[in-house]
């Protein structure tokens, strides 16, 4: 529901006691191993898997009204009761979530889709979902006493733990490719964060971060290694859920690097069906990876259960220059229990997606975001997707800070 105003009248404010996080426990996603609620939490002691954050669903259902989380103030910290942050004080909040879910009808009259729908995670604070995860895992370290934390990244991570970080009062020190886009650097170095340059791919960094934070006592926030990151992602779910009156798209296609996204979603929908908010339906998840680093695609194809290392990685789109995730596993069950897909797509269809894009819908997008837009053409040719289904693709960050590396694939 959304509150309007009329010019002249006082602002409308919405007051209500901050809610309590239902946080119980912590699980493996793979092995189903159980973590305590409280301390800090890395992957799985018993398979070195990634942890899943676990609420008190009863007690949600009991006394969470799902039409009146509308009523709160926005952003992503409406959710609270199923984020794992428990002191409403450590809770920071720079602006993020609740980020539009356009009708693209411009580009889908493109592409002959009667339904297509843009998620556009640019608008978030540092230009990217990141700051979705970051939100969360910074609040929650903390919480829990953090002064250092760390983080390996492609660029827009490090951006965002540097902001949540500063906004917090802690120390962030980032490690990224020493190829990485300027702009990542001086964003940054402005926000105050501790910047070292590898030689080297993303996992290059995390060997590089894991060393230092072992050495120096600071908490490591690598995606999918501390459960929490997993969380403020998971709202992206949540979102759509809520915008299209409780029921979900029949297709989501999604830019997977890491996956936490990806996975972040499946689990909010399991969640949401626990609850009884919806109902058993879920989209098919589609996966987009680059032609020059596509660990997921390939072991999708072959039916692997796990991405073995990909090498020699390559593409315009950092953020998809992950050579090996530590969630391929948790990738690869949603996109087969979904019944989706997993699709590669080259630099120059991304660089045609985002100019598509920014053409039709004024979103000018990451390469990542264009990436989707090519996708979801191979997608429809191939008749995985129908053009009468409802399509939802998802713009992860935003253009800007790729202008520089972008620039040569369409400008003189």
């Amino acid at each position: 529901m959304r509150l309007e105003r009329a010019i002249g009248e006082a602002p409308l404010t919405v007051t209500t006691a901050p809610a309590e996080s239902l946080l119980d426990h912590f699980e493996c996603g793979v092995c189903g191993a159980r973590a305590d609620a409280d301390g800090f939490q890395s992957v799985c002691g018993q398979c070195g898997r990634p942890l899943f954050a676990r609420y008190d669903l009863a007690a949600a259902r009991a006394h969470v009204d799902r039409d009146a989380l509308a009523m709160r103030p926005r952003g992503l910290w409406r959710w609270a009761e199923l984020l794992p942050v428990r002191d409403p004080a450590r809770r920071i909040a720079l602006g993020e979530g609740d980020t539009p879910l356009r009708a693209a009808r411009r580009l889908g009259e493109t592409l002959g889709l009667r339904s297509l729908w843009i998620k556009d995670e640019s608008l978030n604070p540092t230009g990217s979902f990141k700051a979705r995860g970051m939100a969360v895992a910074v609040s929650r370290a903390h919480e829990l006493g953090a002064r250092v934390l760390s983080v390996p990244s492609a660029g827009n991570a490090a951006g965002a733990l540097a902001a949540y970080a500063a906004a917090a009062g802690v120390e962030a020190r980032v490690f990224m490719p020493r190829d990485v886009p300027r702009a990542f650097v001086v964003e940054c170095r402005a926000l105050g964060a501790r910047v070292t340059l590898v030689d080297g791919l993303i996992t290059d960094c995390g060997r590089v971060a894991a060393e230092q934070a072992r050495e120096s006592g600071a908490f490591d926030v690598s995606t999918l290694r501390e459960p929490c990151r997993l969380e403020g992602k998971k709202t992206m779910g949540y979102e759509i859920a809520e915008a299209f009156g409780w029921t979900l798209p029949d297709v989501i296609v999604y830019p997977t690097g890491g996956g936490t996204g990806l996975v972040g979603m499946w689990k909010a929908f399991d969640e949401l069906e626990r609850l009884g908010w919806i109902d058993g339906h879920r989209p098919r998840m589609v996966s987009v990876q680059a032609t020059g680093c596509a660990p997921i695609v390939r072991a999708f194809e072959r039916g692997d259960e796990a991405a073995s290392p990909w090498t020699d990685a390559r593409t315009i789109a950092d953020g998809l220059r992950v050579p090996r995730a530590i969630g391929d596993v948790l990738v690869l069950e949603a996109l087969r229990r979904s019944q989706g897909a997993a699709v590669a797509v080259d630099d120059a269809a991304m660089l045609d997606g985002v100019r598509r894009l920014g053409r039709t819908e004024g979103i000018f997008a990451a390469p990542e975001g264009g990436a989707t837009v090519a996708a979801l053409e191979r997608l429809l040719a191939s008749g995985v997707v129908r053009r009468d289904e409802r399509v939802v693709l998802f713009n992860t960050g935003g253009g800007h800070k790729y202008a520089s590396r972008m620039a040569g694939g369409w400008m003189p």
